[in-house]
């Protein structure tokens, strides 16, 4: 087989580069380990940037979104029994997000892709980037229990943390930074009434806790959690009760629960993985970079590491100029970093991560008290909630 580009990894960032390329004219072939079911069935974040909104429409892959997303021009923050809010629209002018699942995002892209027969191959193994410095790489993969190989120009790496593309660059030229957070989150999928109509962060001496929605009849909350606990100690009833004691009663008194229809735990942690570029072989997403959920920068970044690619990919084939692809691992690091910095101010400022009336328990108090009160604070929250610019 032989292509223009090959895309390791067949989730949203995968999918979208894949499809942005093609109504450019740039062919690929997308390889994903899991299947098709197995990629749908992951529940992930769901507030998408108003950049993240405008590269789904220019993949004419939007149409669903707008008609069922969640316009949000602000969001709660509780602490001390009181709230306050982030007017997102009215601090940014007039810049607001979408509540949109990653899953029907997902889905969204794959039928994009269907509808221009694009290429992807599911459950594929042993994948090996080879030749990544020279001019002509290639790709092998075992598919059906037979051999492949792919030879391309270039090679994309949208698969994930644990994927291939990134232990494909030498350690020598790898430089990785990682932060591990001392908890966990619990996150509970429920077809219940939302906590309140935007999303709600909240900071309690009994932890963090934070209320958000997939419509209007189906929610998805997340407590703080010790990394030590397991996900089968916390049963609903347990959960719903951590959750109330860590809203202002204003909240919880009006709180619908009921049975959990998905419920999974995950450990936080930041990691930046530099350069995201090795010869022809270009990192986005999840295998480059990993932020804290808190301030919703996961997809929000990849899909801000496509729009960067696709473009340096869609120079290079339009006028053989490589400037975009030299400049690309800078340009979409430095909106790494600073989409970092913000996940992980809201993390230090919403998670306990030391006892009560410690030093840093103060500090937090102290944070959110001026947060609430200074219009400049809430401005720079503002403009990084909604999203730096591409």
């Amino acid at each position: 087989m032989k292509t223009q580009l090959v895309i390791i990894g067949g989730g949203p960032s995968g999918l979208l580069l894949s499809q942005l390329l093609h109504l450019a004219g740039v062919d690929s072939i997308v390889l994903e380990r899991k299947s098709r079911a197995y990629v749908l069935s992951r529940i992930r974040a769901g507030v998408l940037e108003q950049g993240t909104c405008d590269l789904m429409r220019a993949a004419k892959a939007g149409a669903r979104m707008d008609r069922h997303g969640k316009v949000h021009a602000g969001f709660l923050t509780a602490f001390g029994g009181r709230t306050a809010r982030i007017d997102l629209e009215g601090l940014t002018g007039g810049k607001t997000v979408l509540v949109y699942g990653q899953t029907e995002l997902t889905r969204d892209l794959y039928e994009a892709r269907d509808q221009l027969n694009g290429t992807i191959l599911h459950e594929v193994d042993d994948v090996e980037l080879n030749n990544l410095t020279g001019e002509t790489p290639f790709v092998t993969f075992s598919h059906n229990g037979e051999t492949h190989r792919i030879d391309c120009d270039l090679v994309a790496g949208c698969d994930g943390f644990h994927g291939v593309s990134r232990r494909s660059i030498p350690n020598s030229v790898r430089n990785e930074y990682e932060k591990i957070c001392p908890f966990a989150w619990i996150g509970v999928l429920s077809e219940t009434r939302p906590a309140g109509r935007e999303i709600i962060y909240s900071r309690s001496q009994a932890g963090f806790a934070l209320c958000s929605m997939r419509s209007d009849t189906l929610s998805r909350y997340y407590i703080q959690c010790p990394v030590t606990d397991t996900l089968e100690a916390w049963s609903d009833d347990r959960f719903w009760s951590a959750l109330s004691a860590r809203l202002p009663a204003s909240i919880a008194d009006k709180l619908d629960t009921g049975p959990s229809i998905q419920k999974n735990m995950a450990p936080l942690r930041a990691f930046i993985s530099e350069p995201m570029r090795y010869g022809r072989l270009f990192l986005a997403g999840d295998a480059a970079h990993i932020v804290p959920p808190t301030g919703a920068k996961g997809l929000n970044l990849a899909a801000s590491d496509v729009f960067y690619l696709s473009n340096a990919v869609i120079e290079f084939y339009k006028s053989g100029s490589e400037t975009g692809l030299d400049a690309y691992s800078q340009t979409a690091l430095a909106r790494v970093w600073k989409a970092s910095r913000f996940s992980w101010f809201m993390t230090r400022m919403l998670h306990n991560f030391e006892g009560p009336d410690s030093f840093d328990d103060r500090l937090q108090d102290a944070q959110l008290d001026y947060m609430s009160c200074s219009k400049a604070q809430q401005t720079a929250i503002a403009e990084n909630y909604v999203g730096l610019p591409f």
